[in-house]
């Protein structure tokens, strides 16, 4: 059954949320918690190093490079399953997408701080398109500059959030830690990087 998508009008930006999108989620979830080559960086944050609270994987078109805080991905291979969103993504949105940046939150300790992706290589005004699997989290934004949310969204496995232009230019988001939380989570952030300089 379709579910109409929520549009999410933000100051400088907009979101838009489809609840239900991916079925079969359990079996993805636990083809690519399996056989993913999960890595845990060290990433350069406030000018010190330290270990990723989560693990990842970067994926997309052969020879692709992708650099954030001091680290650099080099894409591997796409995975039948992912390919397949991103082509299901493409299709329902008109968005379309060279790679993919996959969190893995092994539990409610894991989590991601606030940040936006606006690094040069994705362009001035991004589109970035985030598929959420196994357990869901609460997903926050908060304008930059800001001190607090002003914005708290909960991320139902299955679900797509698009965060569209100009959102990474204006807004910042997270993902925090949820004690007591024994399930994990798998995030597939799509993206379109336009040049690995």
């Amino acid at each position: 059954m379709f579910i109409e998508p929520e549009y999410i009008p933000l100051a400088g930006g907009a979101l838009s949320y489809h609840p239900e999108y991916v079925e079969d989620t359990d079996g993805l979830y636990a083809q690519l918690r399996d056989e993913v080559h999960w890595q845990q960086p060290s990433l350069e944050i406030y000018g010190r190093r330290h270990r990723t609270p989560r693990l990842v994987a970067f994926v997309g078109e052969q020879g692709l490079v992708y650099r954030y805080s001091g680290h650099q991905h080099c894409a591997e291979a796409w995975p039948p399953q992912v390919v397949w969103l991103r082509d299901k993504i493409a299709e329902t949105t008109g968005y379309h997408f060279n790679c993919a940046l996959l969190n893995y939150y092994r539990d409610g300790n894991d989590s991601m701080g606030y940040h936006s992706d606006d690094e040069a290589s994705l362009g001035e005004a991004p589109c970035i398109a985030s598929i959420s699997l196994g357990c869901g989290r609460d997903f926050l934004l908060k304008p930059k500059g800001a001190r607090s949310k002003s914005h708290k969204i909960h991320l139902a496995a299955g679900s797509l959030l698009l965060m569209l232009p100009p959102t990474q230019q204006n807004w910042q988001h997270a993902l925090p830690v949820r004690r007591g939380l024994a399930q994990g989570r798998i995030n597939i952030t799509f993206r379109k990087v336009l040049s690995s300089l």
